[in-house]
């Protein structure tokens, strides 16, 4: 990287303002009952296993938005990068979820025959949607909130007073997501969307991806929704 990120709420990167003009959606995102609950302890368990098999079955679609992405780079490096992420989901990110799931009682088999939840559609759906009918740029806009997001959602958990970190049953999950590894991989994605912004951003581009970004970060609200409520 040529520059580190302190900040996630940075005015002077392109993430940092699209937060800050979806203020509301995004606290709505970062704050949810579900993300407090984990903090407290207090999700049901059975909501947090609902979640854990729709989220296996994102991640295949989460996949397949990556490789969209090497299709849609402009660049040899830009495309290696994509290709590297592509690789580190599906044979590993992928191997690790199912590990961590087998704790919970949930094998790769059964997850595999769930149906998809309607949230779960309606979101990678429109990420894919926004990849082919935009550019590069508005894919990885509409794939921040999450990548971005739980980076963030991370990192405010273990910063809160308010979470119980001792015999926490998602003990796991927050210090997973507030790592150093993953804190990374955020940092580099909002490096890359101004790396991306550099050559795409005319006039008008911003209010275009502001719709992307709150569109986005209203369907992972839909995503916690769908997993407190353990809804299909």
């Amino acid at each position: 990287m040529t520059k580190d990120v302190d900040n996630f709420n940075d005015p002077n990167t392109l993430f940092g303002r699209l937060s800050s003009a979806c203020a509301d959606e995004w606290a709505g995102y970062c704050n949810h009952e579900f993300v407090q609950r984990i903090g407290d302890a207090t999700l049901p368990e059975q909501s947090f296993r609902h979640y854990l098999e729709q989220d296996y079955l994102f991640l295949i679609h989460f996949s397949r938005a990556w490789a969209l992405a090497v299709y849609k780079a402009d660049t040899l490096a830009d495309m290696r990068a994509a290709a590297s992420t592509l690789n580190a989901i599906i044979n590993y990110e992928m191997e690790l979820h199912v590990k961590y799931c087998a704790g919970w009682g949930l094998t790769e088999q059964e997850m595999e025959l769930k149906n998809e939840a309607r949230a779960n559609m309606a979101y990678t759906r429109y990420v894919l949607e926004r990849g082919l009918a935009g550019d590069v740029l508005d894919l990885h806009v509409a794939l921040a909130p999450c990548v971005i997001g739980y980076a963030v959602i991370g990192e405010n958990l273990v910063n809160d007073p308010k979470t119980k970190l001792e015999g926490n049953p998602y003990k796991d999950w927050i210090e997973m997501y507030s790592g150093e590894e993953f804190q990374n991989v955020a940092k580099a994605a909002v490096l890359n969307l101004d790396k991306l912004a550099a050559s795409r951003m005319g006039a008008g581009r911003f209010e275009s991806l502001v719709k992307t970004f709150r569109q986005a970060t209203s369907l992972e609200i839909g995503f916690w929704d769908m997993g407190l409520n353990m809804q299909d």
